[in-house]
C-alpha cells in the first residue's frame, strides 16, 4: 500500500499541475446537487467524489462507517469517528484513485455516479460551528497596527509576547465562500466630531486568516498540551474575518471587538487535513522572551502556506494586492489551543479557531487594507485604474492558499465574498 502523502502518487483522474487538489490532498467538504441532499465529498482535480455513493457500492465496507455519516449536513459526526478512522478513509480513497487501481476506474456505473464536477455542485458549510475564537498571532500585523495607533516603541502591548491574544467571536455569522453580505452599520466617531454618529461603515476591511477546526472534544476542566494539540486539530480552512475598522476604533475600549467583527466571517468549503499538510511544516519565529512551560513545544510547528488576496470590482478583473504566508505566524496553532484550554475551557468538535490577520515583514505581504493602505493614507491602485483605501460596495475579495514542495501542491481552493450596499 502506497501512503496517501507519497509525492510519487498519481491518479487515474487527470489533475493539472497547478490544481489545488491532487491525490496527495483529498480534502473533505459538504456539497449538494440539484438532485441530491447534502453529503460528504472529497476534492480530486476539478471533481468531487461522493462518499455516500462510494459507500453504497461497497467500496468502503471494510471501514464499517454508518451510511448516515456520509449524508450528513456537516462533517462533525464524521470527524467524531476519530483520527484513525478519518485517516483510514483518506487512505482508502487514495488507493481507489491511484492510477494503478482498477476497482473504481473500470466500474463505469459507480464512477459516473460517484464523480461530479465541482463547478456543477453547491458547496456548503463544512462544519457546524458551535464556538469561534479569533487570535491575534502575527507579530508583523500586531506591530503594524500598534505603530499606526500608538508608536513604534510601544507597538506591542506587554502581554503580546507572553501569550496568544484572542477573543471569542460570533459563530452564527460565519458564512460559506460565495455568500454575499451587506455592509455593516454601527456607531463611529469621526475625528472632527464631538459625538458619535450612526451609519454604514466607511472603512470596511478584509483580514487574511487561516482557521483550524477542532477534531476532538474535551470535558470542562481538561486542558490540551502543545504536545497533544495535533490530535485535537482535524484540519485547516482559509478564513476572511471581515472587519469594520471605524466601528472597531470607537467600540473596542475596554472590552475589544464586537459589532466591528460579528457581522460576517467567510470560510472556504474544503477542509485540508492536518495529515495532508504535515510535509510542509517549517521553522517559525524565534520566541523571545522564553515562553512559559505550558506554551513550549518541540519541532517545527509553523506551516508553509502561500497566501494571496485579490480585489475584484464589479464587472472588472481582479487585482492581487497581497502575498503572504502562514509561516509568518509568531504563535502556532498548537500554542493557541494549549492556551485556550489551559484554564479548563472545554472544546467541541467543529469549533473554529482563526489565526488572526497574517502579515509578513514586507509591505506587499500585509494581510489587511488597514496595513496595505496604511490607515487610508496610501491608496492602492487596481488594474482597472480605480483606487482603494478600504473595501467598496460591490467589491469581491478573494483569498487563495496553497503549499508546494517539489512536484506536490496542496491547495485550499479559495474563499470569496462580495460586499453589498448597506440595507
Amino acid at each position: 500500500m502506497i501512503k496517501a502523502n507519497d509525492p510519487a502518487l498519481k491518479s487515474w483522474i487527470e489533475v493539472d499541475d497547478n490544481c489545488d487538489f491532487p491525490i496527495q490532498n483529498l480534502p473533505f467538504g459538504i456539497f449538494k446537487t440539484q438532485s441530491s441532499s447534502p453529503r460528504i465529498g472529497v476534492a480530486i482535480g476539478d471533481q468531487v467524489l461522493d462518499l455516500a455513493v462510494l459507500n453504497k457500492f461497497g467500496y468502503l465496507n471494510n471501514l464499517r462507517i454508518d451510511d448516515a455519516i456520509f449524508t450528513n449536513q456537516y462533517l462533525n459526526d464524521f470527524i467524531a469517528l476519530g483520527k484513525p478512522t478519518c485517516s483510514a478513509l483518506r487512505q482508502r480513497i487514495s488507493d481507489l484513485l491511484n492510477e494503478s487501481n482498477a476497482e473504481l476506474r473500470d466500474n463505469k456505473e459507480a464512477r459516473e455516479k460517484a464523480l461530479q464536477y465541482i463547478s456543477n455542485v453547491q458547496m456548503l458549510m463544512p462544519v457546524k460551528v458551535g464556538d469561534y475564537t479569533d487570535f491575534y498571532s502575527s507579530i508583523d500585523h500586531a506591530t503594524n497596527v500598534g505603530t499606526m495607533f500608538r508608536d513604534p516603541v510601544n507597538a506591542l502591548f506587554p502581554n503580546w509576547k507572553h501569550l496568544p491574544v484572542g477573543y471569542h467571536g460570533r459563530a452564527s455569522s460565519i458564512i460559506i465562500s460565495g455568500t454575499d453580505f451587506h455592509r455593516p452599520k454601527g456607531q463611529t466617531k469621526p475625528s472632527d466630531a464631538e459625538v458619535p454618529v450612526f451609519g454604514p461603515s466607511k472603512n470596511l476591511d478584509f483580514e487574511l486568516e487561516v482557521a483550524f477546526i477542532v477534531g476532538k472534544q474535551t470535558a470542562l476542566g481538561e486542558s490540551v498540551s502543545t504536545e497533544q494539540a495535533d490530535d485535537y486539530i482535524f484540519g485547516l480552512t482559509l478564513f476572511n474575518d471581515w472587519s469594520a475598522r471605524d466601528i472597531q476604533t470607537w467600540e473596542y475600549v475596554p472590552l475589544g471587538p464586537f459589532l466591528a467583527k460579528n457581522f460576517a466571517s467567510t470560510v472556504s468549503p474544503w477542509v485540508v487535513t492536518l495529515e495532508a499538510i504535515e510535509p510542509f511544516r517549517t521553522e517559525g519565529y524565534k520566541q523571545d522572551p522564553k515562553v512559559l512551560p505550558y506554551l513550549e513545544y518541540t519541532g517545527n510547528k509553523n506551516i508553509d502556506i502561500n497566501l494571496e488576496v485579490s480585489i475584484q470590482p464589479e464587472n472588472s478583473t481582479e487585482t492581487t494586492i497581497c502575498k503572504s504566508n502562514y509561516k509568518f505566524m509568531y504563535w502556532t496553532m498548537e500554542q493557541q489551543l494549549a492556551h485556550h484550554t489551559v484554564n479548563g475551557c472545554n472544546i467541541n468538535i467543529g469549533d473554529m479557531m482563526a489565526s488572526g490577520t497574517i502579515s509578513g515583514p514586507t509591505p506587499d505581504s500585509f494581510g489587511s487594507m488597514l496595513e496595505l493602505s496604511w490607515k487610508g493614507t496610501k491608496p492602492l491602485k487596481l488594474n482597472d485604474g480605480s483606487e482603494r483605501k478600504f473595501i467598496n460596495d460591490n467589491d469581491t475579495v478573494i483569498i487563495r492558499g496553497y503549499c508546494k514542495k517539489e512536484i506536490v501542491r496542496i491547495g485550499f481552493g479559495e474563499v470569496r465574498g462580495k460586499v453589498l450596499p448597506a440595507l
